[in-house]
């Protein structure tokens, strides 16, 4: 999959086009991407077009925090870890005072047409662009004509009579819901970063661990214990992540996510991981004192293993999954 990000200067031909947000890659992105491939089957050359920020972000001051960062998004795709084929091409176009100031009309002649050479053009049914959000899908359809392109609408997913959405996705990660979360999402809720040097929390406490710190447009759920899965180089291994400061030990200014892995022991400082978050066990608290965190690491241990038994495939109960 190739990755154009931060430029404006694109010129490519007899493409089939997806257009969104895509916060999330939830189950409606996914049916937007299967279809593309159907029309890559047809030798269109397939784009997935979002844009490098939330188009929120440029009009308010509170940042709308992200399901996954872009970063993210670009691994999940690659790595093929959504049910979903990937583009061959994802575009991460700037997001400026002038691209809002765009018409739909200009959006659609400038960029899909002139740029991108849209033959078919995929999206949602509640799909918005242009200057106020103008351009919908009655637009893109009376333009179709003039441009000849074929437009492909698909109404919303829905889930237990509601529909999904990236803002109902984020509103239940925000209260913890993992495993709706995850449903909504069609795969777990997932926390991907370079291993970092923490406080050395997990060393005092003869309990190994790995930090990863999100950036700050990262959403993540409420600081507190959760029921793991860590992959790392390929093999996935059980545990129990903490969300939040680490009030115990002190001293942390930024919210990370702690884990700590059954039956592992490496170093893998500088590596890259996937932390998959699948049950809430208790909220984030401050004992008094380490031989009293310790003691509740191991019960949440525990608890997950418990889990993790009635829930996911336990391999051959060695703590990790092949």
């Amino acid at each position: 999959m190739k990755f154009i990000n931060g430029t404006i200067n694109i010129r490519l031909s007899r493409t089939a086009v997806t257009l969104g947000k895509f916060d999330g890659l939830h189950k409606g992105h996914q049916l937007l991407l299967h279809e593309l491939a159907v029309r890559k089957q047809y030798g269109y050359t397939t784009v997935m077009f979002t844009f490098q920020c939330h188009p929120m972000n440029l009009f308010s001051d509170k940042e709308v925090e992200l399901i996954n960062t872009e970063t993210e998004n670009r691994y999940y795709l690659e790595e093929g870890r959504i049910p979903a084929p990937k583009p061959d091409i994802l575009i991460a176009y700037p997001f400026t005072q002038e691209t809002a100031d765009t018409s739909p009309e200009d959006f659609v002649s400038d960029i899909l047409i002139k740029k991108l050479d849209a033959k078919v053009i995929v999206v949602g049914s509640d799909y918005r662009f242009g200057r106020g959000r103008r351009g919908d899908v009655d637009l893109l359809d009376r333009l179709s004509g003039q441009y000849g392109y074929e437009l492909v609408v698909r109404e919303k997913v829905s889930d237990m009579g509601s529909e999904i959405s990236s803002t109902r996705i984020r509103t239940e990660i925000t209260q913890g819901h993992m495993e709706l979360a995850s449903r909504l999402l069609g795969y777990p809720y997932t926390i991907f970063g370079t291993v970092e040097h923490g406080r050395n929390l997990g060393h005092k406490l003869l309990l190994p661990t790995i930090n990863l710190y999100p950036p700050a447009g990262k959403l993540l759920p409420p600081s507190g214990v959760y029921h793991s899965i860590t992959r790392v180089d390929g093999r996935e291994y059980f545990g129990v992540t903490n969300i939040g400061l680490k009030p115990t030990i002190g001293g942390e200014s930024r919210k990370g996510a702690e884990t700590y892995l059954f039956d592992f022991n490496h170093d893998i400082y500088g590596r890259q991981v996937e932390v998959e978050l699948y049950h809430f066990e208790r909220p984030e608290r401050r004992f008094t004192s380490l031989d009293e965190l310790k003691g509740q690491i191991l019960k949440d241990a525990d608890s997950s293993r418990e889990y993790f038994r009635r829930h996911v495939l336990w391999s051959k109960g060695d703590g990790f999954r092949s």
